[in-house]
């Protein structure tokens, strides 16, 4: 390490602070909706709680840990001091600024509008300025990113870019972009709006717009997890990775796949025709494609591991794995949740099912497996990793860490599966609470008990997550020097310049882009949306 441990830190405990603060808070909210809690609280105090969890899990605990993790791999995987290390810190105070401001907003009940931006709710300026405060703070993170990149490139020529820092920079590429949607639908829409500076706002446009974020954003939370698939798991099961190559092919298909699709979110939305809504069912299908690779390679990885350690015939490789040790344990558990909500992510994607799920606990269940189930019980596992090389310190045991990472999955399972029946049942979702005196709601009661016990499983398993992490910065015992990043089979010595950083492909990939949202936008822009579509801000 060079000096960044302290940066570093600072970026995962406000993160993971969010994320426990976000625990209590879905557990509050699943015992109101329950037959358990029904009649407690009101139903501005719940879309309260609603926003704050929203907003802590997905732009707070997701936003500072990847800058968090991206310092750490610039530096540990370049083998170089952070450029820049000044600005490093302005993104971070412009970050907890921006927080504060938000949550003013919200805990004063000016900003009960869920983590979305969907006109005509409408919330204080100060809410929606905080939140463009994080993304600031974040784009100089990707500026970071790219710098770093580009230094080592210019003392290291010819040589490939670790893979670790070529997803890092592959994701930065992925949120400058992702974040345009989101930035252009607040400043010039929503913000002016929530002022009183307009008293007409474009809703089909507004959406369109954050659109243009909604899906992306979800494979710029996940894309950390692929680092440590890639690179740190192989290593930790004391293997090699089965191919590099794969790798960066892997981060560069979730750029030219994911960036496109955000409109799938719009399927019900009457301002769109059927034509395009039908080019984006396809280009949704074509997102599975860099996870099926990522699956074979890590599972492929995993095999050499285990064969190295002695697994013998078919499946005798998989009991070999060091199952003891928190990545690999976190990756085999990542890996079903993935399978369990990609499945429900292919429902989402047909037009015909979509319309059947779309609003209710089926796309709930879908998420919370994707990014609160695959995607976080990765960070945990990278927190594990990363902490001892940041403190210095190491666990007295990793039993504490399995069992963490055991009852996330199971309460996350347990969680999630109900309400992937009570969604084909049509229990609604974005509600304050249920009538359990009419009969029909009446009989989703068990199974939302049984949701809330899978809660109260992730609470203890949150605070078991952070009390681990508390205790290793006053462990006697010091870290052991091992290395983090794993070697590929066969390590490459040169690759194709669109795998080695991000030059003129660039521009292909933001000429592919612009043709994606081009039309749908230009077609607000020069004939509003009709009628309906045009909402007074009240």
């Amino acid at each position: 390490m060079r000096n960044v441990e302290r940066l570093c830190l600072a970026h995962c405990w406000v993160a993971f602070a969010a994320f426990l603060a976000a625990a209590f808070l879905g557990t509050w909210q699943m015992w109101v909706r329950s037959p358990l809690g029904a009649n407690i609280g009101t139903p501005g105090q719940y879309f309260m709680s609603m926003t704050a969890h929203g907003v802590s899990m997905a732009y707070v605990l997701t936003t500072f840990f990847i800058m968090g993790f991206g310092y750490f791999v610039a530096v540990t995987a370049l083998d170089r001091p952070l450029p820049g290390k000044l600005w490093a810190w302005t993104g971070f105070w412009m970050g907890v600024v921006g927080v504060v401001m938000a949550l003013a907003a919200i805990l004063t009940g000016q900003a009960s509008v869920l983590y979305t931006f969907y006109p005509p709710l409408m919330a204080s300026p100060w809410f929606y300025i905080g939140l463009v405060l994080v993304v600031a703070g974040s784009w100089i993170w990707c500026v970071l990113m790219l710098v770093a990149m580009r230094e080592w490139k210019k003392e290291n020529p010819g040589r490939p870019v670790p893979l670790a820092m070529f997803g890092t920079v592959a994701n930065a590429v992925l949120w400058l972009w992702t974040t345009v949607g989101l930035a252009v639908e607040l400043l010039f829409q929503v913000i002016p709006a929530s002022l009183g500076l307009v008293q007409t706002i474009d809703a089909g446009l507004s959406r369109t717009l954050f659109s243009w974020t909604l899906h992306a954003i979800v494979y710029f939370w996940l894309i950390p997890a692929y680092i440590a698939f890639y690179t740190i798991v192989p290593r930790a099961a004391c293997g090699r990775l089965y191919s590099d190559t794969m790798g960066r092919l892997t981060f560069i298909l979730f750029l030219l796949y994911s960036l496109p699709v955000g409109m799938h979110h719009l399927m019900m939305d009457p301002e769109h025709g059927n034509a395009w809504k039908f080019i984006q069912v396809l280009l949704t299908a074509f997102v599975a494609v860099p996870t099926l690779l990522t699956i074979f390679t890590i599972t492929a990885s995993l095999e050499i591991a285990g064969r190295l350690r002695g697994g013998r015939g078919v499946f005798g490789w998989i009991a070999a794995l060091p199952w003891d040790r928190p990545a690999v344990l976190a990756t085999g558990l990542a890996f079903v949740m993935l399978g369990f909500g990609g499945f429900g992510g292919l429902i989402n994607m047909g037009y015909g099912m979509n319309a059947m799920v779309h609003n209710t606990s089926w796309v709930t269940a879908h998420f919370h497996l994707i990014f609160g189930g695959s995607a976080v019980i990765m960070y945990f596992a990278i927190a594990y990793e990363i902490w001892p090389r940041l403190t210095g310190r190491e666990h007295a045991s990793p039993a504490p860490l399995r069992l963490q990472l055991w009852l996330w999955f199971i309460g996350m399972m347990v969680m999630t599966l109900p309400w992937h029946w009570l969604g084909l049942q049509g229990q609604w979702r974005r509600v304050a609470n249920f009538n359990y005196a009419d009969p029909i709601i009446a009989g989703w009661g068990p199974l939302v008990i049984v949701s809330l016990a899978g809660g109260l499983v992730l609470l203890t398993s949150a605070l078991l997550f952070v009390r681990n992490l508390a205790v290793l910065h006053r462990s006697p015992l010091p870290a052991l020097q091992r290395p983090l990043y794993a070697l590929a089979v066969d390590p490459p010595q040169r690759v194709p310049a669109a795998l080695n950083g991000f030059g003129l492909w660039n521009v292909l990939v933001l000429a592919l882009m612009l043709l994606a949202y081009g039309y749908p936008i230009a077609q607000f822009m020069i004939a509003p949306s009709p009628g309906a579509m045009v909402h007074r801000v009240y």
